[in-house]
């Protein structure tokens, strides 16, 4: 979903899930022209946004492309009432699902959708699960150490840090934040447990900093925060499969965008894609790739592509996306 530009004015029930959702979501979703521009080859069919978030990609999508039929999945239902409010205007063509993007194949299967014309994926967390504090995802406001995506099931992030052992945080907040104290952390937080809180969390991250670490630009609990919702949501872990369904569901022509935030994300999206084109980077430059390995996608941009100076005086949160792009093209006969 990204770190969209969010603001919640009022409130009113959403349609259909007694829940309360912003009557007036101001979003300005992340590289918005550059996602329109690759998608400016499709026409019509089925377009699936897999993290449809409060909808302001696919409000576009949608507004630029009279003939397609959206399906759009994501796992927080406070997420999909956003976007059933914001995607009114084409309420007969689209498709809401609860689901994450891992149950791409499985969500089009109960649709009688076999092939679609264009798939999106704008990862992370959005600006209005970061800013509400009752979700627990912020460091900064103090609320229950939930961190779940979908709020109705999973371990949360109290659990987690409740329950790990030393060496396992340590590794967690090494390998899923880039933490370079992930150790000091882990120990603190080990002697500091138990934790209901945000605040409680962030407070004792804080303490267990070097001093210069402290007066580092951002703050100190930032990347702790990070590993902990990518492991709370399985982020990682479901990324590649779901782009591998992504992939084959597209007809010939159609193309794909992912836009990723933090190294991890992107790491993982580059090596699928790559994989998918035939990209073998053992193989010595210049060579053809052997016959039967030509890929299944062509990559449309050369590495990946970022926000322009413009929208990041607007958007400051835009400043780590990257957007990667594809288009599936025929079969070898």
């Amino acid at each position: 979903m990204g770190p969209s530009r969010d603001r919640q004015l009022d409130t009113v029930p959403a349609a259909g899930r007694g829940l309360v959702v912003s009557a007036a979501f101001e979003h300005d979703p992340v590289m918005v022209h550059e996602v329109l521009e690759i998608f400016e080859t499709i026409d019509e069919g089925v377009f699936v946004d897999a993290t449809v978030g409060g909808g302001g990609h696919a409000r576009a999508i949608l507004d630029d492309h009279p003939a397609l039929r959206l399906v759009g999945l994501d796992r927080d239902p406070e997420a999909l009432a956003a976007a059933e409010q914001a995607l009114q205007a084409h309420r007969a063509r689209i498709e809401l699902r609860h689901a994450g993007f891992d149950r791409l194949d499985a969500e089009l299967d109960s649709l009688g959708i076999d092939d679609i014309d264009g798939v999106l994926f704008d990862l992370g967390v959005s600006s209005h699960q970061l800013d509400a504090p009752e979700r627990g995802f912020s460091f900064r406001h103090d609320g229950p150490l939930d961190m779940r995506m979908d709020p109705t099931s999973g371990p949360t992030a109290a659990d987690i840090v409740n329950d790990a052992g030393e060496a396992d945080l340590a590794e967690l907040l090494r390998a899923l934040g880039d933490e370079r104290h992930a150790r000091r952390i882990a120990r603190a937080i080990v002697g500091n447990r138990p934790y209901a809180t945000t605040g409680e969390l962030a407070q004792v991250v804080v303490d267990a900093m070097p001093a210069r670490s402290r007066r580092s630009p951002g703050h100190p609990a930032r990347r702790t925060f990070q590993a902990l919702r990518i492991a709370v949501n399985r982020e990682l872990d479901v990324l590649g499969p779901a782009l591998d369904q992504a992939i084959d569901r597209l007809r010939p022509g159609g193309r794909g965008a992912v836009l990723s935030y933090h190294s991890g994300e992107d790491r993982i999206v580059k090596r699928r894609l790559r994989a998918a084109a035939g990209l073998d980077r053992h193989r010595p430059a210049g060579l053809p790739a052997p016959e039967g390995e030509q890929g299944t996608v062509v990559l449309l941009h050369r590495g990946g592509r970022t926000p322009s100076p413009a929208e990041l005086a607007r958007n400051p949160r835009a400043s780590s996306a990257r957007l990667r792009s594809f288009e599936r093209v025929a079969a070898a006969s």
